[in-house]
């Protein structure tokens, strides 16, 4: 891997902070304190994570991105197989709420690392 300034100090790329859930400061795995939730500081460096606002703003492009994937998938089953109804609510309900879940945290983690490579933060804030 050729010697990049990024990582010298410890800071994660974006993809490793978003998927992994690192700080973007020091690359510790301290990011999240729930699921989909941040802590309010990292636990190695104590960079403040309550300074950034990522919000929720990524649910919304998330659930229309993960329910168009989701219709196209179960229509084409559908056509394909004809399942009863049953299946389609067994395979969709679980996948949609993994996918929501699941990219809603990598989304969050790569827009706070991206605010903070930007040096953006809250209106008024330092």
């Amino acid at each position: 891997m050729p010697d990049n300034p990024v990582h010298s100090k410890g800071q994660p790329a974006l993809r490793e902070a978003a998927l992994f859930g690192l700080c973007p400061k020091c690359g510790a795995k301290a990011l999240f304190a729930g699921w989909t939730s941040f802590a309010q500081r990292c636990s190695a460096c104590g960079l403040e994570f309550h300074k950034f606002n990522v919000g929720d703003g990524p649910a919304a492009f998330l659930t229309l991105i993960v329910g168009a994937v989701v219709m196209i998938l179960a229509v084409w089953l559908q056509l394909a197989a004809e399942p009863p109804w049953w299946v389609h609510v067994i395979l969709w309900v679980p996948l949609t709420t993994l996918g929501v879940l699941f990219g809603l945290r990598v989304a969050k983690a790569a827009l706070l690392w991206s605010e903070y490579r930007q040096k953006t933060g809250e209106a008024g804030r330092q």
